[in-house]
């Protein structure tokens, strides 16, 4: 019994979280309509920038796309696991983050509410694992 409203409220966690995730994605941090569609394929291009121009930036906008786009995805590795137990391998749980992670990132840039960052995959996949880890280790 204490399994199930265990089940139970750790989706409701999820699901609301995700939900939380998808508005800062495609409306949150004033997101307005691009007029053309923007992509960046080359991996670690935008990190690099952020890096090596760190003075050009607002210390804000730095986090949000260094530090957040990591910080925010260590839910995923914590709740996924908990709640899907064929997740709670390494191989499938790496493959269906990064699939969902492409996927909206693919939405942000045809919706043009946003771009296709393969860094930003990069990034959150990176904070997916750090709590996946992090799982594990309590696991054991």
């Amino acid at each position: 019994m204490f399994t199930l409203i265990k089940q139970r409220l750790l989706k409701a966690i999820f699901y609301g979280y995700l939900l939380l995730l998808l508005y800062w994605m495609f409306l949150g941090f004033s997101r307005v309509t691009s007029e053309e569609y923007m992509y960046n394929l080359t991996p670690f291009d935008t990190v690099k920038k952020y890096i090596l121009y760190y003075d050009h930036f607002p210390f804000t906008t730095w986090i949000i796309n260094l530090a957040g786009n990591v910080g925010v995805f260590v839910p995923f590795g914590l709740l996924l696991p908990a709640i899907y137990p064929l997740l709670k391998k390494i191989v499938p749980f790496f493959a269906v983050f990064v699939v969902g992670i492409t996927c909206i990132e693919f939405l942000q840039m045809v919706s043009k509410r946003g771009s296709f960052d393969v860094d930003d995959i990069i990034l959150n996949t990176v904070g997916a694992l750090i709590g996946f880890c992090i799982y594990r280790i309590k696991r054991a």
